[in-house]
C-alpha cells in the first residue's frame, strides 16, 4: 500500500480483462486474439494474455487511481498481464483467510479490499460483484466505493472506461 492521495481502482483479470464464457450468439466468430511482435517476452508466458486487449493497458493508465491487482493471478499479473498492457508493475492484494464472522454470500474479497483500502475511496471492478457486497461495503467502509461489475463474457467496454473515469474523477474532489 503507497500514500498516494488517488483512489484506488483495484482490477480483477478473468472478466474484466480476459474475457470468458461467451456464447455462440454472444460471440459467433469466438474471441479475437491479439498478436504483438512488440511485446515483451514475459507477456508470452501465459497463452491466455492473447485474448487480453492492448489497448486496455493506456486506458487505465489515463485513469486518475492508483491500480492494483485484485486477481487470482498474484504475481503472474505483473509478470503476464502487466508487460502486455504496458503497465508498471502494480500493487498486488495479499489475499487474507476469510474471517469466520463473514456473513454467507459476501465474496470473498471483499472484506480484504475494504481493510486493503484502509478507508481510502476505491473503484473495484469484477465480474462476481452483487447487491450484498454493495451493502456490506457501504456498512463497512468509511470512504466513497464504487463496485464496478463487469460482464465476464465481454469484459471491459468503452462505457465500462467511462463510468470508471466519471466515478474516479468525482472521488478526487
Amino acid at each position: 500500500m503507497t500514500g498516494s492521495a488517488l483512489p484506488l481502482l483495484f482490477l480483477d483479470v478473468d472478466g474484466p480483462l480476459l474475457p470468458f464464457g461467451a456464447t455462440r450468439r454472444q460471440l459467433p466468430d469466438g474471441y479475437p486474439t491479439y498478436g504483438s511482435g512488440h511485446a515483451p517476452q514475459e507477456a508470452w508466458a501465459n497463452p491466455l494474455t492473447a485474448r487480453i486487449d492492448p489497448a486496455h493497458g493506456p486506458r487505465l493508465l489515463a485513469l486518475p487511481c492508483e491500480l492494483v491487482w485484485a486477481t487470482t493471478w498474484m504475481s503472474e499479473a505483473n509478470d503476464c498481464i502487466a508487460p502486455w498492457l504496458g503497465l508498471p508493475r502494480l500493487p498486488l492484494v495479499d489475499w487474507p483467510d476469510p474471517a469466520p464472522e463473514e456473513p454467507k454470500g459476501l465474496h470473498w474479497k471483499t472484506s480484504g479490499l475494504v481493510g486493503w483500502a484502509t478507508g481510502r475511496p476505491f473503484a473495484w471492478v469484477d465480474d462476481e460483484i452483487t447487491d450484498f457486497d454493495r451493502a456490506w461495503v457501504e456498512a463497512h467502509h468509511p470512504g466513497r466505493a464504487l463496485l464496478h461489475h463487469v460482464e465476464a463474457w465481454q469484459g471491459l467496454t468503452g462505457a465500462d472506461f467511462a463510468t470508471l473515469d466519471a466515478w474516479l474523477r468525482g472521488a478526487e474532489r
